[in-house]
């Protein structure tokens, strides 16, 4: 009941309690523009003290839960946020206040004393706008709990620290030429792109109204003006000249007319057309999407001497009109152009751009074929020359008088070897020979009858011993390298002394073809084995012509049902049942056997033939050959070494065997005779001293053959080539002495030997 009435009371004294909370003479009043919190007891509490003091209203307490503090305040002490106190608090120092929560500790900060917070940092409401944090009275000596713990907010104020921005900046709008409205109000009436393009403007955006103390922030705006077609093209000018001469290649470019538009893009896009004048047939205008200009061509071939001016007038139009605009006018231009033709020297002009003649084959060698003519279409008119150009007519059979074009035959023609000659015509200037043209001339040769018929091919007719009479042998045709308008028709017949042939008979066919007939049966290969039978072949020309064409006809064995299988009198004396083929056969095998033995003789002639080179074919020098074999270790244990000394050398002179010189030398000093048994180096080292030493030897090496074989010699090689005396200590002017052959030689060397020197 008590607890009932304290709640009754706190709803009855609720708007004296706020009131309250406006008086300073119960709480702490926290500076301008703070808040201040004042913190109660338990309800339980609450409901004693208004029993015993209703009527006191310091003693009474508030809860309020939200505090406030500036942003971005600075000063040199921290900034008191507000106080928290409880009605437990009798001053006496033994209530500890706690604060925890958002930024407790490091942004806010409590005196557990006297419960006031203050913030230690500078706060911006733009990162944090307000903090919940937790405040609790405790026992200073044994921190327990006074009362439950209270939740409050503290809210950042906002102060203007911020001036506007613009996000986006610096912007660039484009405008129409000629707007009236837009976001952005122009402020001049059609505003022209022509004259001025571009525009920049500052925009400034203030806060607070506009007011004083408010923030401002500035942009860039630029206003570019695009282009609509409001200009239309117009030329430069209202008269053009051109001149072209007249022998100008057709499609070429003359000149060019330009319409300028002050607009751009497509709005400055023009399209030109010829629209009167005399020049519409041989002239065309086409237009230049880059040059935006109009380019005139040739359409026709140009002659100074029929005309040698044109006019045209021309026209430029815009492609792409805005029809806002289309009061202000056409949107198009004309101009005139005047064509001045020049007169060029041209080549000769034929009368006709090809020639067609017609000669036949028979016709007379010099006879006129034909004509050509061509004249000088200038106004200066120069002589033509014709000639034939010989590269289509290499074998010349054409000729052409060179003043008035008549071609005239050189050479036979024959209409069956070639049918057509297709020559080429040259027309030159005198006056200039490099004005030159060229025409074709087709020459159809027309047939004669100027070959006689024969056979289409050779025929040969085969008839069976036992055929029947009226039986057809062979059908033959005719042919003619003729070509009458009307076709071929021949004519056949016998010779008129075998008109009454015993033996044939002809007969000719509706399309124009000849049979060959036998008269009787039993012809006989053993009596006449081929028959001869001429046949008269007449055309239809005229005048005609014929020729004798002879059929043979060979007498055949044939079989029962009339198949030929033999036609040659041999065949009676081959043995029965042996064809052509088996007697092929065995012949063949028979020349086979003979070409082997032929083979089989010719390699045992050769086989027994000897390899070893007679003696008067060995065209070998100092080669000496021994037909008996020696007993090996035992023949070289026993070798004399005075078998391979020269008796000769004893007194110094070796004369040589292989070659005798002319000229007579005085014998020199020779060397102690070599005793027996001497060792082969020291040998073979004496020889090889008197060797090179020898004025008498030939200036080539000559072989010699030694039956013992030593140890090798110090010297090296025997040759002469490789000696210790030079070329240069040797004279071979004694080599001219030995006759022709070697006086060349004897030269060579002395001319050596000088240069050598030199």
């Amino acid at each position: 009941m008590p607890e009932r009435l304290a709640e009754m009371l706190l709803d009855l004294w609720t708007p004296l309690i706020i009131l309250w909370i406006t008086l300073p003479p119960c709480i702490y009043t926290a500076p301008m523009n703070q808040s201040q919190v004042v913190m109660s007891g338990s309800p339980l509490e609450l409901s004693r003290l208004s029993e015993q003091r209703i009527l006191n209203r310091s003693k009474r307490g508030w809860v309020w839960n939200q505090m406030f503090v500036l942003e971005e305040f600075s000063g040199p002490e921290p900034i008191l946020v507000g106080r928290l106190h409880t009605d437990l608090d009798p001053g006496s120092k033994k209530i500890k206040y706690i604060l925890s929560g958002d930024g407790a500790g490091t942004i806010f900060q409590i005196n557990d004393i006297t419960g006031d917070i203050h913030a230690i940092k500078r706060l911006d409401r733009e990162e944090k706008a307000e903090y919940t944090l937790t405040a609790q009275a405790v026992d200073w000596e044994t921190n327990k709990p006074l009362e439950p713990p209270s939740e409050f907010i503290i809210k950042v104020q906002d102060i203007n620290d911020n001036a506007p921005e613009f996000l986006n900046g610096p912007y660039h709008a484009t405008v129409p030429e000629m707007s009236i409205l837009a976001i952005i109000k122009t402020a001049l009436p059609n505003m022209d792109r022509e004259a001025k393009e571009e525009y920049l403007v500052v925009i400034q955006a203030k806060d607070m109204g506009g007011h004083s103390g408010g923030l401002s922030g500035t942009t860039t705006l630029t206003v570019t003006l695009t282009d609509v077609n409001d200009n239309p093209p117009k030329f430069a000018q209202s008269l053009y000249h051109f001149s072209v001469p007249e022998d100008v290649v057709l499609g070429t470019a003359i000149g060019r007319v330009k319409a300028n538009d002050q607009d751009i893009g497509e709005n400055a896009q023009s399209s030109y057309d010829i629209i009167d004048g005399d020049g519409t047939a041989l002239f065309e205008i086409t237009s230049d999407a880059q040059a935006q200009d109009g380019i005139i061509r040739l359409r026709k071939p140009l002659d100074f001497e029929t005309k040698k001016s044109y006019t045209l007038k021309v026209e430029a139009a815009n492609v792409h009109i805005d029809p806002r605009f289309s009061g202000r006018g056409p949107f198009k231009d004309t101009a005139t152009v005047k064509i001045v033709v020049e007169d060029a020297d041209e080549p000769p002009v034929f009368s006709s751009p090809t020639y067609l003649l017609e000669v036949h084959e028979n016709a007379a060698l010099n006879s006129v074929i034909g004509q050509v003519t061509a004249r000088d279409p200038d106004i200066t008119s120069s002589p033509i020359r014709f000639s034939i150009d010989r590269h289509t007519d290499l074998e010349r059979q054409f000729n052409i008088n060179a003043d008035d074009g008549k071609i005239t035959l050189a050479t036979p023609l024959d209409r069956e070897l070639s049918v057509w000659h297709n020559i080429t015509i040259i027309a030159t200037e005198i006056r200039n020979h490099s004005q030159i043209s060229r025409v074709p001339v087709a020459i159809k040769v027309l047939d004669v009858n100027d070959n006689a018929p024969e056979f289409a091919s050779e025929y040969e007719a085969f008839l069976c011993e036992n055929g029947k009479p009226g039986q057809v042998i062979q059908t033959v045709s005719a042919m003619d390298k003729d070509d009458p308008k009307n076709g071929h028709y021949f004519l056949y017949s016998l010779l008129p002394e075998m008109v009454n042939n015993p033996n044939f008979t002809i007969k000719k066919n509706e399309d124009n073809s000849l049979s060959i007939l036998a008269k009787h049966n039993g012809f006989n290969r053993q009596k006449q084995e081929v028959y001869l039978l001429p046949i008269i072949i007449s055309d239809s020309g005229n005048p005609p012509l014929s020729s004798t064409s002879t059929l043979t006809i060979r007498v055949c064995g044939c079989s029962s049902d009339g198949v030929v299988q033999s036609c040659n009198v041999e065949a009676y004396v081959l043995p029965i049942g042996l064809s052509m083929g088996a007697l092929i056969a065995i012949l063949a095998c028979i020349i086979l056997l003979l070409v082997i033995v032929v083979l089989f003789v010719t390699l045992r002639r050769h086989k027994n033939e000897p390899l070893i080179i007679k003696d008067d074919e060995d065209v070998r020098e100092n080669i000496i050959r021994y037909d008996d074999e020696g007993g090996g270790e035992e023949d070289t244990e026993a070798f004399d070494i005075a078998t391979l000394q020269n008796p000769d050398g004893i007194n110094g002179f070796l004369p040589r065997k292989d070659i005798k010189p002319d000229l007579q030398f005085m014998p020199r000093q020779g060397l102690a005779p070599v005793p027996n048994g001497v060792d082969v180096d020291e040998f073979i080292n004496v020889r090889l001293h008197e060797a090179d030493n020898d004025p008498t030897a030939p200036p080539y090496d000559s072989i010699q053959i030694y039956g013992y074989e030593g140890r090798g010699s110090v010297a090296g090689s025997l040759s002469s080539l490789e000696s210790s005396t030079s070329d240069s200590d040797q004279n071979f002017d004694y080599l001219s002495d030995w006759g022709p052959r070697f006086k060349r030689l004897g030269e060579l060397y002395s001319v050596g030997e000088s240069d050598k020197e030199t």
